[in-house]
């Protein structure tokens, strides 16, 4: 399988100060997509990649699986916030300049607990790109220590606005 070079390989800082997601999408191989998140643009690479931007304060799920013949090589899920100019970041493959990384989780049992609890999030009303971002730390905490995670709730969501509200 021969893959052309990354388009974001050698590519500035965008002047906009969005960040930058690469998705590739071969079917059965790479699989990378965005789980949940507010697209501001969206990029059409080839027929296999596209590059999608998020505006500073945004946040969203990006998900990477990979296989070959013998089945699944990785699979991971990472809730980042999108950052301002000026803002420290932490670097991230295919997300340019990197994010606030709210979770980090690898293997597909650990990231199929994430993808549920991101359904259930939004089983109660909410966007997932709403919800509070310790949220997010409290999942990948308790999955890290083998425990399941809290619902996210309506009332925990309305009290976080009102913290945000109070905070802002």
């Amino acid at each position: 399988m021969n893959v052309p070079p990354s388009p974001m390989r050698h590519r500035q800082p965008s002047d906009d100060d969005m960040t930058c997601v690469e998705l590739t999408w071969i079917e059965k191989r790479i699989e990378h997509w965005i789980r949940f998140g507010r697209v501001a643009a969206d990029e059409i690479v080839d027929r296999r990649r596209r590059i999608v931007r998020f505006r500073p304060g945004a946040i969203f799920a990006f998900v990477r699986w990979a296989a070959n013949d013998y089945g699944t090589v990785s699979s991971r899920i990472d809730i980042v916030r999108a950052v301002g100019a000026g803002e420290a970041f932490t670097t991230l493959p295919f997300v340019r300049p990197g994010g606030d990384i709210l979770l980090k989780i690898e293997g597909w049992p650990k990231v199929s607990q994430v993808l549920a609890a991101i359904d259930a999030t939004e089983a109660a009303g909410v966007d997932p790109c709403d919800a509070a971002p310790d949220h997010w730390r409290h999942v990948a905490n308790r999955i890290a220590a083998g425990q399941a995670p809290r619902l996210y709730t309506l009332e925990r969501h309305h009290a976080w606005l009102k913290r945000r509200e109070i905070e802002g």
